[in-house]
């Protein structure tokens, strides 16, 4: 089965970010294609690379990042909800005038039309918060 799944929370303020994470891994441990995760809303701060849990704490990020290097998994933020926050690569980095890049490894910025996208050409899109 072909997967995509959206994440619309941030990584520590709601159990959303977790169970996306274990679903996604999950799915391809099971031989599942997942083809796309999208983050929309205050989601995009999952691929922030300034995240800095404390040492007991979970890294929600590193955990995403891995997993895209891992399993090769498309994860995608949101542009216009990545503006609103302050997250921006190179390229928003530039346009914008900014003086650095804060995304994360293994996510990439882009728009709505890559959810629309993977909704079309998957067999289920799983959505995972509000």
């Amino acid at each position: 089965m072909k997967i995509a799944v959206l994440v619309n929370e941030g990584p520590y303020q709601h159990q959303a970010s977790d169970s996306a994470y274990h679903f996604v891994a999950a799915a391809l441990d099971a031989g599942h294609e997942v083809s796309r995760v999208f983050f929309y809303h205050d989601g995009v701060n999952n691929g922030s690379r300034l995240t800095t849990p404390p040492q007991d704490d979970r890294h929600i990020q590193k955990r995403w990042s891995a997993l895209a290097e891992e399993k090769s998994v498309d994860l995608v933020l949101c542009v216009a909800a990545c503006q609103r926050r302050g997250l921006v690569d190179e390229g928003e980095r530039e346009r914008n005038g900014k003086d650095a890049s804060n995304i994360a490894e293994g996510f990439r910025i882009s728009g709505l039309g890559q959810l629309l996208e993977a909704g079309i050409e998957a067999d289920r899109l799983v959505t995972f918060g509000d």
